[in-house]
Formats: structure tokens, sequence, C-alpha cells
């Protein structure tokens, strides 16, 4: 019987048959022994295993992925239980056998719009393909465009959500990121890559912010969107040029150093770059614009930029972008806290070439002709002084009343040379009123047209892109408020207290004889606080880029554009 007992034992706990059986037959004392070897033996057997499989996870270990999907909730109902996407729903059944659901549920409220809710080994395999699961609020499944707000929420709840979900991804320095097109592709890869993206060239390498790749996450039975998501990611990596341009130093980005960043960046892109001197300036009677940079040690320089997306006799938009590459405000100097920024006052030069470079990533049949004078608004012993004349290309001249307002002065020739080309349409963009901070804040950017057809065209492409716009009058009343001065035809600021933006867009509407023509202000949206749009990290935000090639591309397409009504 006791050697019977000894070879079960024995098998069980890996100790010799006589070792038990010389152990039993000894008193009771000898049982506490027997006890504590038998322990011992066993607890070492568990404890290699457990460090063999903990050897085996450290070599299998695989590099991080993440996966971003989407749940529809209505925001307002803490108790909603949340419908998950279709690509979501059949990751769910297929991948986690309906785990993911449960323990989404039993987190709490459904996640809203704008945030994310982070989900860690949901999948049953012991190696997950997905290390970790974030799943973003879409609001409800009604959404759509909202004509009050003038904007389709849907899309923008995409761009949040996606752009929420990426950032705190790459916080957790996932190596890859999946995105489920949540309804749309194209919003999707915009919200991914603008939240992704930061700018950093100038740190450490060992202390910069880890940037994951992002990719479309699909299954076999998907319809799979990938055009419109390469529109998405195209029409982002024109708002991140346009960011990375603004955040630049101007010690590092001086008209001749933009003037190269541009060449190397749109000449790999099928977009011709032609680099006018400042004796080229002269010759054009470009008096405006070379009274401004003259008190700067660095030239001025005319860039010249050209997109044949179709035959050479189309008539081409004309693109005209500020590029006053820092903004001290002349003689007039700006206070301190303004100063800071300056360094983006040529958002117009940076939005005019990331625009020209999406415009030929989409190959849009379409030809574009960009131009953008560049030049330094500083203090000098050259310095143009209020109350000097100036004659512009048309020979009007112009009184200084204040250098500080030298955005007008630097488009008003543009917009002159602009008419050589027999242009469809001109649109200029610039930083030309500080003032439209305190009409919009960072909701919009500011536009004046004396053409019905262009603002409806920008306001349905603002729709789409989120990235909204609105219009301000153009009316006689400003326009006699510059011209009232006796000593010359127009003044760059006009008499009367208020009505800045407006005053400044009726100053360039003298220099605009004929055509469709269109102002984009973008003052106020040129910096942003980081906590309004998830999709933009505080800093410079790149508007109105997005807007802008949607609204090129909207005016391609015949059938969609807006049109007058007899």
């Amino acid at each position: 019987m006791i050697g019977m007992c000894a070879r079960r034992l024995g098998a069980i706990f890996g100790v010799s048959r006589s070792l038990l059986v010389r152990i039993v037959r000894q008193p009771v004392v000898r049982w506490q022994y027997a006890d504590t070897v038998l322990r011992r033996s066993y607890a070492s057997q568990a404890i290699n295993q457990m460090l063999q499989l903990q050897q085996m996870d450290i070599c299998a270990d695989q590099p991080s992925r993440g996966l971003v999907i989407g749940v529809f909730a209505d925001e307002e109902d803490k108790n909603d239980a949340g419908i998950l996407t279709p690509a979501g729903w059949r990751y769910n059944v297929t991948k986690t056998n309906g785990r993911l659901i449960q323990v989404l549920r039993m987190s709490g409220p459904m996640p809203k719009r704008g945030e994310a809710r982070l989900l860690f080994a949901i999948e049953p395999e012991r190696i997950p393909y997905y290390s970790v699961v974030a799943v973003v609020g879409l609001g409800k499944e009604c959404l759509g465009y909202n004509p009050y707000e003038v904007l389709d929420e849907q899309k923008e709840a995409i761009r949040r959500s996606v752009a929420a979900a990426c950032r705190i991804l790459a916080e957790l320095d996932t190596d890859r990121i999946e995105v489920e097109n949540c309804g749309h592709a194209e919003s999707a890869a915009e919200g991914a890559a603008l939240g992704i993206w930061a700018y950093q060239e100038l740190r450490d390498p060992k202390q910069r912010v880890s940037v994951p790749s992002i990719d479309l996450f699909a299954t076999p039975d998907d319809i799979c969107d990938i055009e419109g998501w390469r529109i998405g990611l195209q029409k982002a990596a024109a708002q991140n040029l346009t960011r990375q341009l603004q955040e630049m130093p101007s010690n590092l980005l001086t008209p001749t150093a933009f003037a190269q960043n541009v060449v190397e960046v749109l000449c790999k892109s099928g977009v011709n770059v032609e680099v006018k001197v400042e004796g080229w300036a002269e010759s054009q009677s470009m008096h405006a614009f070379l009274a401004v940079g003259k008190a700067s040690c660095e030239p001025p320089i005319f860039l010249e930029l050209s997109y044949y997306g179709t035959c050479a006799e189309e008539r081409p938009i004309v693109l005209v972008g500020q590029g006053v590459t820092y903004d001290a405000g002349g003689l007039c100097l700006k206070r301190r806290k303004e100063l800071y920024n300056m360094r983006g006052d040529m958002t117009g030069a940076a939005v005019v070439v990331a625009t020209c470079r999406a415009v030929a990533s989409l190959r849009l049949p379409v030809n574009i002709r960009g131009l953008i004078p560049l030049c330094e608004n500083v203090v000098g012993c050259n310095s143009f002084r209020p109350g000097d004349m100036v004659k512009s290309m048309n020979g009007k001249t112009i009184e200084i009343q204040c250098t500080d307002h030298e955005d007008v002065l630097v488009l008003a020739d543009a917009l002159l040379y602009a008419q050589n080309f027999c242009p469809k349409c001109i649109i200029d963009v610039g930083t030309c009123s500080g003032y439209m901070r305190q009409s919009l804040d960072e909701a919009a950017a500011g536009v004046f047209t004396n053409s019905e057809i262009l603002w409806q065209q920008i306001k349905h492409a603002s729709m789409h892109t989120g990235d909204r716009v609105w219009r301000f009058p153009l009316w006689n009343y400003y326009s006699k408020a510059v011209r009232a001065g006796s000593r010359s035809d127009v003044q760059n600021y006009g008499i009367g207290r208020g009505g800045r933006p407006c005053k400044a867009a009726a100053f360039l509407r003298e220099f605009v004889p004929c055509g469709q023509w269109m102002h984009i202000d973008a003052t106020n949206v040129m910096v942003t606080n980081g906590i309004d749009f998830e999709y933009l990290r505080r800093g410079m935000a790149g508007r109105p880029t997005r807007t802008l090639v949607e609204f090129i591309a909207q005016t391609i397409c015949k059938d969609t554009a807006p049109k007058l009504g007899k």
C-alpha cells in the first residue's frame, strides 16, 4: 500500500519512489520535512515554467499596433449602449468574439465627439495583432450638414475624434496606427495626419515626439475608399506644409530662404517656380511693394508659380499670397506680445505654396498661377515713414499713414500684376488686420469678394473641410474711407476709428479694376490654442489651406458648383 502511494506521489511531484517510502516510514516529525521538500520541488517547477513563458513573450514581442474604430451614440443619453460602425462591428465579431463591445459598455458611458476610449488586450490570442484599440465617439448616426453652423458635423466629428485617438496612441509609442473610415475616409485621413503632426525639426532627436505611421483599416468585406483616403492625406499634407513654413523662425526663413524652400518643394511636384529679384520689381514699377522691404538687409523677392493641369489656352486661377516673412511694424513698432507670432505674417504665401503642391499632387485639371511677394517689414535707417507717398503699378498714389499696415501695400502691386494673365478669378490670402480676432476669434477666416458665385463656392468648400469662412461687407462706405485723403488717391489706413478689416479689403479693391476677385483675411486663424480643434496642436494652424484646395477642386466640377439663378 505504501509503495503504491509512493509511486503515485512520485509521479505527481517528480520525487523518486524510494525517497518517499523512506520518508513515510519515519516518525511524524519527518513528515514536516517531507512536506517542505515537496513544496519546494513544486514551487521551483512553477517558477521555471513562468520564467520560460516570460522569456517566450519577450522573444516574440511585436511592434505595437493600434486600431481606431468608431461608435455612434447619443451624447445626451448616458445610458445609450452605442452602435459600432460596420467595420468596427466586423472586427468585434471576427477578432474579439464580441468581447470589445462588452468591455466598452462596461467601461462607462460611450465616448463623446472628440473623445477616445482605449481598450487593451481585447483579442483572445496570447499575442494580439492590435495591442490597443481606440474607440472614438462619432455622435448620433443622423449627423450631417447643419445650416445654422454652416458645417458638416459628421465630417468634423470624424476629424476631431480620430485626431484625439491618434495623438493618444502616439504618446504610447505606437509604431503603426490603422484607422477605419468611420463613414468618410477623407475626413478620417485628415484628422489622423493633422493630429499626429508636430514641428520638431530643431529639437534634439532624442526629445522628439513619436510620430507613428498611419494606414486605412479595412476588412475583405468592406468597401475600401482608398481614393478618399489618399485625397484626405494630400489635403492634410498641404496644411502641414503650411504649418511647417509658418513655424520656422524668421532668422532661418528669410525671403531668400523661403524662395529656396519653395524651389525644393514644388519643383519635385511638377510646379514651375520663377524667382524674380529686386531689379525686376523695379522694372515693373512695384514701388509700394519695394517700399515695405527697403529697410531690411534681406532683399525682396517675387515668386511666380505656374501649374498647367489642362490646355495652355485655359484661363488660370491666380492665387496671390502675402509673404512678409517678419513684420515688426516698421517705425510704427508693434507691441511686444504681438511680435512673437509675427514670423507667421507670411501665412498667405505659405497657403499658396501648399495649395499649388496639393493641386499638382491630386492632378487636378486646372491651370494655376501663384504670385508671392516676399520681404521683411523691420526698422532700419532706410525705413519708409508715415506721411510718405509711393506709386503703385497702375500709377495711383498711396499715402502711408501707418507703417504697421504694410500688408495691403505688398498685395496691391501683386494684384495689379495678376491682370497680365487674363485670370478666371483672383484670390489673395493675407493677414491684413489683427482686428479679425476680435470679430471671429478662431471660428472662421474672413472673406471679402465682389462675386456672389465665388462666395457660394468658398462657403460650400469650407462646409466640407470644417475650416470655415465668413463673408464681410465690401461696401462703398469703406472705399470712401480709404479715398478720403486730399493729398493722394488712396490711403493705407483710411479715416474713421473702426472697420479695419473692411477698410483693408476696400483698399485692395482699388487695385482690382475688373473681374472676379476674393480676399481672404487669415489673421485670426493664423494661430490656434490647441483646444478648439483637436486635430491641431497649439501653435501655427495652417488655415485655410484645405478650404482653398477644396474650393479649386469644386470649381472644376461644374455640376456641383453653385450657380446664381436668373
